[in-house]
Protein backbone atom coordinates (compact mmCIF):
# COMPACT_ATOMS: atom_id res chain seq x y z
CA UNK A 1 0.00 0.00 0.00
CA UNK A 2 2.80 2.45 0.55
CA UNK A 3 5.90 3.13 -1.73
CA UNK A 4 8.25 5.91 -3.53
CA UNK A 5 6.90 6.93 -6.84
CA UNK A 6 8.47 9.47 -9.03
CA UNK A 7 6.31 12.82 -10.69
CA UNK A 8 7.05 15.57 -13.05
CA UNK A 9 6.04 19.06 -12.29
CA UNK A 10 4.93 21.60 -14.94
CA UNK A 11 8.90 22.38 -15.24
CA UNK A 12 10.12 19.50 -16.05
CA UNK A 13 11.27 18.78 -12.58
CA UNK A 14 11.21 14.68 -11.52
CA UNK A 15 10.87 14.44 -7.90
CA UNK A 16 9.83 11.56 -5.92
CA UNK A 17 6.94 11.02 -3.47
CA UNK A 18 5.89 8.66 -0.65
CA UNK A 19 2.41 6.89 -1.74
CA UNK A 20 0.11 5.32 0.78
CA UNK A 21 -3.39 4.55 0.52
CA UNK A 22 -5.82 2.84 -1.89
CA UNK A 23 -5.43 4.89 -5.22
CA UNK A 24 -9.15 5.18 -5.52
CA UNK A 25 -9.99 6.39 -1.89
CA UNK A 26 -12.51 8.63 -1.30
CA UNK A 27 -9.91 11.68 -0.64
CA UNK A 28 -6.77 12.85 -1.49
CA UNK A 29 -4.03 14.63 0.29
CA UNK A 30 -0.96 16.18 -0.44
CA UNK A 31 1.47 15.83 3.09
CA UNK A 32 4.23 18.32 2.83
CA UNK A 33 7.22 17.59 4.98
CA UNK A 34 9.31 19.51 7.41
CA UNK A 35 12.77 20.66 7.22
CA UNK A 36 14.24 17.54 7.66
CA UNK A 37 12.55 16.07 4.41
CA UNK A 38 10.49 12.99 3.88
CA UNK A 39 11.97 10.76 6.95
CA UNK A 40 10.77 8.21 9.16
CA UNK A 41 8.27 10.76 11.08
CA UNK A 42 6.37 11.77 7.63
CA UNK A 43 5.91 8.65 6.07
CA UNK A 44 4.28 7.54 8.90
CA UNK A 45 1.87 10.30 8.78
CA UNK A 46 1.11 9.38 5.29
CA UNK A 47 0.42 6.05 6.58
CA UNK A 48 -1.95 7.13 9.53
CA UNK A 49 -3.86 9.44 7.00
CA UNK A 50 -4.00 6.64 4.57
CA UNK A 51 -5.13 4.18 7.08
CA UNK A 52 -7.88 7.10 7.78
CA UNK A 53 -8.88 6.51 4.39
CA UNK A 54 -7.05 8.97 2.20
CA UNK A 55 -4.92 8.96 -0.80
CA UNK A 56 -1.97 10.11 -0.08
CA UNK A 57 1.53 11.48 -1.54
CA UNK A 58 4.21 13.05 0.36
CA UNK A 59 6.34 14.81 -2.05
CA UNK A 60 10.45 15.11 -1.59
CA UNK A 61 10.32 19.07 -2.03
CA UNK A 62 14.03 19.03 -1.44
CA UNK A 63 14.37 17.01 -4.74
CA UNK A 64 15.17 20.41 -6.07
CA UNK A 65 18.23 20.90 -4.47
CA UNK A 66 19.14 17.69 -3.10
CA UNK A 67 17.71 13.78 -3.52
CA UNK A 68 17.07 11.10 -0.73
CA UNK A 69 17.39 13.89 2.10
CA UNK A 70 16.14 12.53 5.66
CA UNK A 71 17.28 14.35 8.65
CA UNK A 72 17.37 13.83 12.03
CA UNK A 73 16.83 16.45 14.41
CA UNK A 74 20.09 17.66 15.94
CA UNK A 75 21.19 21.18 15.47
CA UNK A 76 23.39 20.02 12.30
CA UNK A 77 20.17 18.52 11.03
CA UNK A 78 18.45 22.20 11.17
CA UNK A 79 21.22 23.73 9.66
CA UNK A 80 21.31 21.16 6.93
CA UNK A 81 17.80 21.85 6.67
CA UNK A 82 17.46 25.18 6.71
CA UNK A 83 19.95 25.70 3.79
CA UNK A 84 18.34 22.96 1.32
CA UNK A 85 15.00 25.46 2.02
CA UNK A 86 17.18 28.60 1.11
CA UNK A 87 17.92 27.32 -2.38
CA UNK A 88 14.84 26.36 -3.47
CA UNK A 89 12.41 29.25 -4.21
CA UNK A 90 8.66 29.17 -3.08
CA UNK A 91 7.29 28.99 -7.21
CA UNK A 92 9.20 25.88 -7.56
CA UNK A 93 7.95 23.92 -4.58
CA UNK A 94 4.50 24.94 -5.31
CA UNK A 95 4.90 23.69 -8.16
CA UNK A 96 5.72 20.35 -7.56
CA UNK A 97 2.66 20.42 -5.09
CA UNK A 98 0.42 20.98 -7.91
CA UNK A 99 1.91 18.26 -9.22
CA UNK A 100 0.78 16.15 -6.78
CA UNK A 101 -2.68 17.22 -7.02
CA UNK A 102 -2.49 16.76 -10.77
CA UNK A 103 -1.49 13.16 -10.54
CA UNK A 104 -4.39 12.95 -8.14
CA UNK A 105 -7.22 14.43 -10.45
CA UNK A 106 -5.50 12.32 -13.12
CA UNK A 107 -6.78 9.21 -10.98
CA UNK A 108 -9.87 10.33 -10.27
CA UNK A 109 -10.83 13.84 -12.24
CA UNK A 110 -13.69 14.76 -9.64
CA UNK A 111 -12.06 13.91 -6.59
CA UNK A 112 -11.15 16.88 -4.30
CA UNK A 113 -7.09 17.31 -3.22
CA UNK A 114 -6.73 18.64 0.02
CA UNK A 115 -3.38 19.69 1.80
CA UNK A 116 -1.56 19.37 5.25
CA UNK A 117 1.81 20.30 6.41
CA UNK A 118 4.15 20.62 9.08
CA UNK A 119 6.44 23.43 10.14
CA UNK A 120 7.80 24.68 6.79
CA UNK A 121 5.45 22.28 5.13
CA UNK A 122 2.73 24.36 7.61
CA UNK A 123 4.01 27.15 5.83
CA UNK A 124 3.58 25.84 2.20
CA UNK A 125 0.24 25.21 3.06
CA UNK A 126 -0.77 27.93 3.63
CA UNK A 127 0.88 29.05 0.63
CA UNK A 128 -0.86 26.39 -2.01
CA UNK A 129 -4.23 27.59 -0.65
CA UNK A 130 -3.63 31.38 -1.33
CA UNK A 131 -1.10 31.13 -3.87
CA UNK A 132 -2.69 28.39 -6.09
CA UNK A 133 -6.24 27.28 -6.89
CA UNK A 134 -5.25 23.49 -6.68
CA UNK A 135 -6.50 22.34 -3.20
CA UNK A 136 -10.19 21.67 -1.49
CA UNK A 137 -8.73 22.49 2.01
CA UNK A 138 -5.90 22.74 3.39
CA UNK A 139 -4.26 22.47 6.93
CA UNK A 140 -1.23 23.99 8.88
CA UNK A 141 0.34 22.72 11.95
CA UNK A 142 3.00 24.95 13.50
CA UNK A 143 3.68 26.68 10.13
CA UNK A 144 5.74 29.38 10.66
CA UNK A 145 5.75 33.15 8.70
CA UNK A 146 2.28 32.90 8.10
CA UNK A 147 1.40 36.28 10.16
CA UNK A 148 3.61 37.75 7.24
CA UNK A 149 1.34 37.00 4.85
CA UNK A 150 -1.84 37.53 6.83
CA UNK A 151 -3.30 39.52 3.70
CA UNK A 152 -3.28 36.75 1.10
CA UNK A 153 -6.52 35.69 0.02
CA UNK A 154 -7.78 31.97 0.76
CA UNK A 155 -8.79 30.00 -1.83
CA UNK A 156 -10.58 27.30 0.08
CA UNK A 157 -11.37 26.45 3.91
CA UNK A 158 -7.85 26.49 5.84
CA UNK A 159 -7.13 24.95 9.37
CA UNK A 160 -4.38 26.54 11.51
CA UNK A 161 -2.74 24.30 14.54
CA UNK A 162 0.31 25.98 16.84
CA UNK A 163 1.52 25.31 20.03
CA UNK A 164 1.14 27.69 23.00
CA UNK A 165 4.82 27.11 23.90
CA UNK A 166 6.37 26.78 20.33
CA UNK A 167 9.12 30.21 21.00
CA UNK A 168 9.48 30.59 17.02
CA UNK A 169 5.66 31.68 16.38
CA UNK A 170 4.78 34.51 18.84
CA UNK A 171 1.41 34.51 20.45
CA UNK A 172 1.21 38.35 18.44
CA UNK A 173 1.50 36.04 15.49
CA UNK A 174 -1.39 33.98 16.01
CA UNK A 175 -3.45 36.88 17.43
CA UNK A 176 -2.34 38.76 14.06
CA UNK A 177 -4.10 35.99 12.05
CA UNK A 178 -7.32 35.61 13.73
CA UNK A 179 -7.98 39.21 13.03
CA UNK A 180 -6.82 39.29 9.26
CA UNK A 181 -9.12 36.17 8.86
CA UNK A 182 -11.75 35.78 11.53
CA UNK A 183 -13.46 33.03 8.92
CA UNK A 184 -10.22 30.87 9.52
CA UNK A 185 -10.23 27.60 12.37
CA UNK A 186 -7.30 28.51 14.35
CA UNK A 187 -6.57 25.79 17.44
CA UNK A 188 -3.57 26.92 20.29
CA UNK A 189 -2.24 24.15 22.59
CA UNK A 190 -1.59 25.57 25.65
CA UNK A 191 1.15 23.26 27.17
CA UNK A 192 2.46 22.29 23.36
CA UNK A 193 5.80 23.32 22.15
CA UNK A 194 6.73 23.59 17.97
CA UNK A 195 7.18 19.99 16.68
CA UNK A 196 4.19 18.83 19.12
CA UNK A 197 2.54 16.56 16.10
CA UNK A 198 6.11 14.80 15.49
CA UNK A 199 6.96 11.42 17.58
CA UNK A 200 10.61 11.49 17.04
CA UNK A 201 11.31 15.09 18.46
CA UNK A 202 11.59 15.81 22.15
CA UNK A 203 8.83 18.09 21.82
CA UNK A 204 6.27 15.56 20.95
CA UNK A 205 3.35 16.18 22.75
CA UNK A 206 0.72 13.09 23.10
CA UNK A 207 -2.15 14.97 24.12
CA UNK A 208 -2.47 17.82 21.72
CA UNK A 209 -0.99 15.88 18.58
CA UNK A 210 -4.32 13.86 19.74
CA UNK A 211 -7.23 16.44 19.49
CA UNK A 212 -5.11 18.13 16.28
CA UNK A 213 -4.61 14.88 14.58
CA UNK A 214 -9.02 14.55 14.94
CA UNK A 215 -9.88 18.30 14.44
CA UNK A 216 -7.71 18.22 11.36
CA UNK A 217 -9.20 14.21 9.57
CA UNK A 218 -13.04 15.82 10.28
CA UNK A 219 -11.90 19.31 8.59
CA UNK A 220 -10.53 17.45 5.35
CA UNK A 221 -12.98 14.92 5.17
CA UNK A 222 -15.49 17.85 5.74
CA UNK A 223 -13.84 19.57 3.01
CA UNK A 224 -13.15 16.84 0.51
CA UNK A 225 -16.72 15.18 0.38
CA UNK A 226 -17.69 14.92 -2.67
CA UNK A 227 -21.59 15.66 -3.86
CA UNK A 228 -23.90 15.19 -6.59
CA UNK A 229 -21.39 12.83 -8.57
Amino acid sequence: MSSTISLTAADGHEFSAWQAGAPDAPHALVVVQEIFGVNHNIRTVANEFASAGFAVLAPAVFDRAKRNVELGYSPEDVKEGLALRAEIPLESTLADLQACAAHFRKQAPHRKVGIIGFCWGGALAWDAATLTHDFSSAVSWYGGGIAAHKDATTHCPVQLHFGGQDSSIPHQDVNTIRAAHPEIEIYVYDDAGHGFGNRDRSSFNADANHLAWKRSVTFLEAGLRTTGI
